[in-house]
């Protein structure tokens, strides 16, 4: 091989590589940035324009501000104060000892007159998935609850009544 051929296939090395880089890079004529020579400067070009125009960090900014943005640890401790809203709108103000549902297993589990009581009252309850069968006083007191009024009423006779 002579020296022009080596020199030949350096070239033709040096040029692959650097057609894979160009591609590997993209065309820098497409970036929106006014730089398009150079990655660095363009991307010092946005890194500069995001200092002064993105948003900033105000940890005294309310929920909801769009032009700036809270810190990691106002973040977080905002989610915890939520968390601990959350479980007291759940607990209703429990006392420690019933204000988990492990506890309340436990004490349902040991209890077992509350334990038919809870059943009791989940099976006294007017199903909207299924139907049921009702006594006449339970069909009164639920049409009651719901504002229907008595279910066994004769609006026949009223209207014989009234027209009468």
């Amino acid at each position: 091989m002579t020296i022009e051929t080596k020199i030949i296939a350096l070239a033709q090395a040096i040029a692959a590589d650097v057609k894979s880089l160009r591609t590997g890079q993209g065309d820098l004529t497409a970036l929106s940035t006014t730089s398009k020579g150079s990655l660095v400067v363009a991307i010092n070009e946005l890194y500069t324009l995001i200092g002064s125009a993105g948003a900033s960090i105000d940890d005294n900014a309310v929920a909801g501000a769009t032009n700036v943005a809270w810190s990691a640890d106002k973040i977080i401790t905002t989610i915890a104060l939520a968390k601990s809203a959350v479980k007291d709108e759940i607990i209703g103000g429990a006392s420690a000892a019933y204000d988990t549902f492990v506890e309340l297993q436990a004490l349902m589990e040991a209890d077992d007159t509350l334990t038919a009581a809870l059943s009791t009252a989940v099976t006294n309850r007017v199903r909207f998935d299924e139907s049921q069968t009702l006594t006449v006083a339970q069909q009164l007191i639920a049409c009651t609850n719901i504002g229907v009024g008595d279910p066994a009423r004769d609006f026949a006779a009223d209207y014989a009544t009234a027209k009468a």
